[in-house]
């Protein structure tokens, strides 16, 4: 038994999934931007991690940008039964490597489509709504029209479930 199963599992979206996932964050280049410096390593860690018994993979479309989500889908499509991928959305790259807030109606459909693409998939199972009112961490704001923008995703079929990331216990 490997340490990924002692660690057990929770129940996400319906589906059993180990309590150690992966967070594909770091896969990018420096700085979470442009590629990593060794994409054959990067695609070889996201496999060592599904051998090593890994279910549960945290992305978002705005690592690299687009980077991470590429990644995924070369390494591992056609992707296991289980393999549960949850991404963020709300935020977005400036040319710069800055990061901003966009939970505009548009912009959160942009950002699931770019998942939806970059990924391989005709929707996703979690989607995580990163609030951005504060690049480096929660700060106040109404949640209610990027939440209705994203249920209306999830109407659509495109979103299965919805999470939140980065809020207050206000919000």
């Amino acid at each position: 038994m490997t340490m990924i199963d002692e660690a057990g599992t929770y129940s996400l979206a319906g589906r059993s999934v180990k309590r150690l996932g992966y967070g594909a964050m770091q896969l990018a280049g420096p700085r979470v931007f442009g590629p990593p410096r060794d994409p054959d390593q990067a695609i070889a860690v996201l496999r060592a991690a599904i051998v090593a018994g890994v279910n549960h993979i945290d992305t978002s479309d705005f690592y690299g940008p687009h980077v991470t989500n590429r990644l995924i889908r070369e390494a591992l499509s056609p992707y296991p039964n289980d393999l549960l991928i949850v991404s963020k959305i709300g935020a977005r790259r400036g040319e710069d490597a800055s990061w901003l807030p966009a939970f505009g109606p548009e912009e959160l459909a942009r950002a699931v489509e770019t998942n939806l693409v970059n990924l391989g998939l005709e929707a996703l199972d979690v989607v995580n709504l990163r609030l951005m009112f504060d690049v480096h961490g929660p700060a106040e704001g109404s949640l209610a029209a990027p939440l209705k923008a994203i249920a209306d995703l999830q109407r659509q079929g495109l979103v299965r479930h919805i999470g939140l990331s980065n809020i207050t216990l206000a919000q």
